[in-house]
């Protein structure tokens, strides 16, 4: 089993990114009822969480990215997305992919995201 990010790159100010995250060699019940966390890591500074959806979709988002990202996740595909608009330079970082709950604790490797001012 294995989480895979996919969509990050490098970006102007204000524009827009969308990130994938992709859990194979996992069945639905198993990826369904649990949380997927986004995290980021910029250089030089702690991870931090971005934001979260529960298998029920419930949502939390970080005060910094509140009203610019958008989290979803569909269990058909055991994929999740995070949707980043309006994109600041201080959005620069590692974005990580984190699926917790019921005994699993599982992470991605990582996509880059660079925004330029």
């Amino acid at each position: 089993v294995q989480l895979v990010e996919s969509g990050g790159g490098m970006v102007q100010g204000g524009g827009s990114l969308r990130l994938s995250c992709v859990a194979r060699g996992m069945i639905f019940s198993e990826y369904s009822p649990r949380t997927v966390t986004w995290y980021r890591q910029a250089p030089g500074k702690q991870r931090e969480v971005v934001a979260s959806i529960t298998g029920g979709r419930i949502t939390n988002y970080a005060d910094a990215v509140q009203g610019r990202f958008t989290i979803s996740r569909d269990n058909s595909r055991k994929t999740a997305w995070l949707q980043m608009n309006s994109l600041k330079p201080d959005d620069t970082g590692v974005y990580f992919c984190n699926l917790n709950g019921r005994g699993a604790d599982l992470w991605g490797q990582g996509t880059q995201v660079t925004v330029s001012s």
